[in-house]
């Protein structure tokens, strides 16, 4: 059968997995596509001004910070007072993490309107990590800035203020601090925070609740509400109410999704652990400012600056592990899984952050093809934890990705086994164990679990062309099949390999010129895939539009398809290709909507 899934077995676990919390206020992004940095990058020598530029600017757009910063450091050898360039390698050097590298740059530039917003912050923050609290504040004052470097600027400098010896002044500049409504959520957090160091116990408490009860608000920024329910907690258990901490953390267990943080959190404290206050020193409460800033605009296509400010909080709390976790997001949202695994393995072995990170350190092994070492992780996690759904959901993914079917569907029947009551929540498991039967060709088994999923989760896109592709591939129950692949591209109009379905659909009915059209919005939607390219070639040979169809698998070949599938098509080019011989017959009128593959 000639079929991809809509997505990979492991993509679909790290969709879920790197999602994050889920509050009932609308905020993975979706993967971006950028080059691995697997392996350290190697100096090349480049003999102008214009080739270092621009291999700067190719490197950039990968997110290869090591080698833009070398190549933009060529460029300016080149031309020494570039202004464009130094302030290109000034953001690069601190997204990097390259702090110290970087100073020099933020001293030249930081009387520059077009980059003080990140030269005077740098300044500020190395500043006030050497508890220059006074020298900090007036590097804080920008000639221009947003709502976001008001916000940042405003609760840094109330911070450097506390750190200065002036608490008062600090918590009066955090409340008077104005701009629209999200600020509230990171102005009543700070406040909290201050008061809590301070030892207004009353103050603290006010704040705290008030922030906990800001739903809105964490919806729109889910890690900054996690940690003012660690805070809380904390401060609640640090105050000898263990209750209400455990309270406080198992309600926002059940806002935020998708996570471990707030159950290991919860099992420490029940099992006696003393509580850490999350800020103990004005350098925290400063750098807190800042990871709280890069998570909350850690999205698709931002993911560069997010890291920007998460690296530039290092210095004002060293090797601290929420900062190393989300470090790990962003690298694998990058694909950069190398990179991941750095990350996520330097969060240290107590921390409440440690099984999330070590579930996201297995899937970059996986994602890196070391299968094996990813499996012996997530076993680990198993012997640890033998009900977290989400362990089992990629151990089966890792199986199924090195495309060990057997032990894929083993996993999951275990998985299956230990649900009393299957929820919508538990749709994946079952879409995965049917993926899983279905390579095995056991369709027995594979067809309850797609239509268990259904049941669990009506009309999920990816579950309808999953099932409705494969019924056509059978010549089955087509008038439903066809149906659910048509109600799967409504769904997700822009989804490239659900719009691939339905024109492969077409194609094994025989209606190619309904196919045409279906796969040729579909390469719109993914031009790189090789499978895709491949289809529409399949579909020009067949209305007579010979010389497309052999320009579509030249471009699917460059798609570097798998062994078995490029050495198809290199056979359709040297003898082209004939008509089915027995193209599947449909039940369905010719002239009905058109539909979805896989």
């Amino acid at each position: 059968m000639r079929r991809r899934p809509v997505l990979r077995p492991l993509y679909a676990a790290l969709s879920i997995l790197l999602s994050g919390a889920v509050l009932p206020v609308s905020g993975f992004a979706s993967t971006t596509d950028s080059t691995t940095q697997a392996e350290p990058y190697k100096s090349i020598r480049v003999g102008s001004f214009a080739g270092a530029y621009l291999a700067g600017r190719v490197a950039e757009n990968d997110n290869n910070m090591p080698a833009t910063i070398d190549f933009y450091r060529q460029a300016l050898a080149f031309d020494p007072g570039n202004l464009q360039l130094k302030q290109d390698l000034l953001l690069a050097l601190l997204t990097n993490g390259q702090f110290e590298e970087a100073l020099p740059w933020a001293k030249e530039l930081q009387n520059n309107a077009e980059i003080e917003r990140f030269s005077r912050l740098a300044l500020a923050v190395d500043a006030i990590s050497r508890k220059q609290f006074r020298q900090a504040r007036p590097l804080l004052n920008y000639s221009v800035q947003s709502d976001m470097d008001k916000l940042s600027s405003q609760l840094i400098k109330a911070w450097a203020n506390y750190g200065a010896g002036n608490p008062k002044n600090a918590a009066s500049a955090v409340e008077a601090i104005k701009g629209p409504q999200w600020f509230t959520l990171f102005r009543t957090y700070h406040s909290a925070l201050m008061a809590d160091l301070s030892g207004q116990v009353k103050a603290a408490e006010d704040f705290y609740q008030k922030a906990v009860a800001d739903k809105a608000g964490g919806g729109a920024a889910p890690d900054t509400y996690e940690r003012i329910v660690i805070s809380y907690a904390s401060f609640k258990a640090r105050h000898g109410d263990m209750k209400s901490a455990v309270e406080i953390l198992k309600s926002a267990e059940e806002l935020l999704t998708g996570r471990k943080t707030l159950a290991e959190m919860r099992h420490m404290l029940e099992a006696g652990k003393a509580p850490v206050q999350l800020i103990a020193t004005p350098q925290q409460g400063a750098a807190e400012v800042l990871y709280a800033l890069g998570t909350a605009i850690n999205r698709s296509g931002a993911e560069a600056f997010a890291k920007l400010y998460l690296q530039m909080s290092l210095p004002l709390r060293p090797a601290d592990d929420a900062t190393m976790f989300q470090l790990g997001d962003i690298s694998a949202k990058l694909r950069q899984p190398q990179s991941a695994i750095d990350y996520y393995g330097r969060v240290s072995e107590d921390s409440f952050y440690r099984i999330d990170a070590e579930m996201q350190l297995a899937l970059n092994l996986a994602e890196s093809k070391r299968e094996k070492e990813a499996i012996e992780h997530l076993n680990a996690l198993l012997e640890r934890d033998s009900k977290d759904m989400r362990t089992y959901l990629a151990l089966g993914s890792v199986y199924a990705q090195a495309k060990d079917y057997a032990n894929s569907a083993k996993t999951y029947d275990q998985a299956v086994a230990l649900i009393e009551k299957p929820e919508r929540a538990d749709w994946t498991i079952y879409f995965q164990r049917g993926i899983s039967y279905e390579r095995l060709k056991e369709w027995d088994k594979a067809e309850p679990n797609f239509k268990k999923a259904l049941e669990l989760f009506p009309d999920q896109p990816q579950v309808l062309n999953y099932l409705g592709y494969s019924w056509v591939d059978m010549g089955i129950n087509l008038d439903e099949a066809l149906d659910m692949i048509r109600k799967a591209v409504e769904l997700r109009p822009q989804d490239g390999y659900i719009t691939d379905s339905l024109g492969w659909a077409y194609y094994k009915l025989g209606r190619y010129d309904d196919a045409v059209a279906e796969l040729e919005k579909a390469v719109k939607l993914r031009p790189e895939d090789a499978t895709i390219n491949d289809h529409l070639g399949d579909a020009y040979w067949q209305v007579g539009r010979q010389l497309e169809a052999t320009f579509q698998w030249h471009h699917a070949i460059a798609g570097e398809p798998e062994p078995e599938e490029l050495a198809k098509i290199e056979e359709k080019l040297k003898k082209g290709l004939n008509p089915p011989e027995n193209p599947v017959k449909a039940d369905t009128p010719a002239d009905a909507k058109p539909e979805p593959k896989l």
